[in-house]
């Protein structure tokens, strides 16, 4: 049975991975050859469909798509921890408002407000620049959502009124008390924007215009149409982009499965 269990798994994995390595064995063909049938077999063509990505602006391009994810992360991150722990822990007035404000603003599709938000941003003068792909993530309602209901389930009432009584303030009860109690919930938050940022196609698309502020989903697919579309040097830019995604998911798989199944159980 045991066996079985462990040949189910492997078979799992193999059909997950086959896309990722079918993506690999392309970026080593001859753009015609990709087409001759399914590569499973490293071809001797990497070296020229990586000059053809470097001919570009390829690194200024990876380096746009690590400010607008290591940004997008930092601000999100932390609106997202100070909103949630203020619908989770505080009373005022309005605050059931909020918490139904945000829900519904979770149901409503992204592309609603999009037209509204680019004209938004071409009024403060930011059109045509990295700050609107940055900026969106301020207000994020799936993270103070998620925020709220982690801060709910994680950091006890008590040890914040513990703290008060014992001369705490607020902001000291803030970062010395409740973030280090919630860091799997930072880590997984940080860990979902920062692919969804890392791979967001759309915003950037119509925000921006001029190739020297594209994003890797952006440049890859303009990339090699100039005389015909090269799909096996996109193949190689894709591969070369998914490197950060890999490492920051290792880098937070633990923290990440913490977070997700953080108040799946109460009791």
């Amino acid at each position: 049975m045991k066996a079985l269990k462990w040949a189910f798994l492997l078979l799992i994995t193999a059909v997950s991975l086959l896309p990722f390595y079918v993506m690999l064995t392309m970026s080593t063909y001859y753009n015609e050859d990709i087409f001759k049938g399914l590569p499973l077999w490293p071809s001797d063509y990497l070296a020229e469909n990586l000059k053809t990505v470097f001919a570009t602006n390829f690194f200024r391009v990876y380096a746009n798509s690590l400010i607008v994810s290591v940004c997008a992360v930092a601000l999100s991150v932390l609106i997202s921890a100070l909103a949630g722990y203020a619908v989770a822990k505080y009373r005022f007035r309005l605050k059931r408002a909020m918490n139904y404000f945000i829900i519904i603003t979770l149901m409503v599709p992204s592309q609603v407000g999009l037209i509204g938000y680019i004209i938004q941003m071409k009024h403060m003068g930011l059109g045509n620049t990295l700050f609107p792909i940055i900026l969106i993530w301020t207000a994020f309602p799936f993270g103070a959502f998620f925020m709220t209901q982690f801060i709910k389930d994680s950091v006890p009432s008590e040890i914040i009124e513990c703290a008060r009584i014992d001369g705490c303030s607020e902001p000291g009860i803030l970062f010395r008390i409740v973030f280090p109690l919630i860091v799997p919930g930072l880590a997984t938050l940080a860990t979902l924007v920062f692919l969804w940022s890392w791979n967001n196609y759309l915003l950037p698309l119509v925000t921006i215009n001029n190739a020297k502020w594209y994003t890797i989903p952006v440049f890859v697919s303009n990339l090699g149409i100039v005389h015909r579309t090269d799909y096996a040097a996109r193949m190689a830019a894709l591969a070369m982009a998914t490197v950060p995604v890999l490492i920051v998911f290792l880098l937070g798989s633990k923290t990440f499965i913490k977070g997700i199944t953080a108040g799946a159980v109460k009791g």
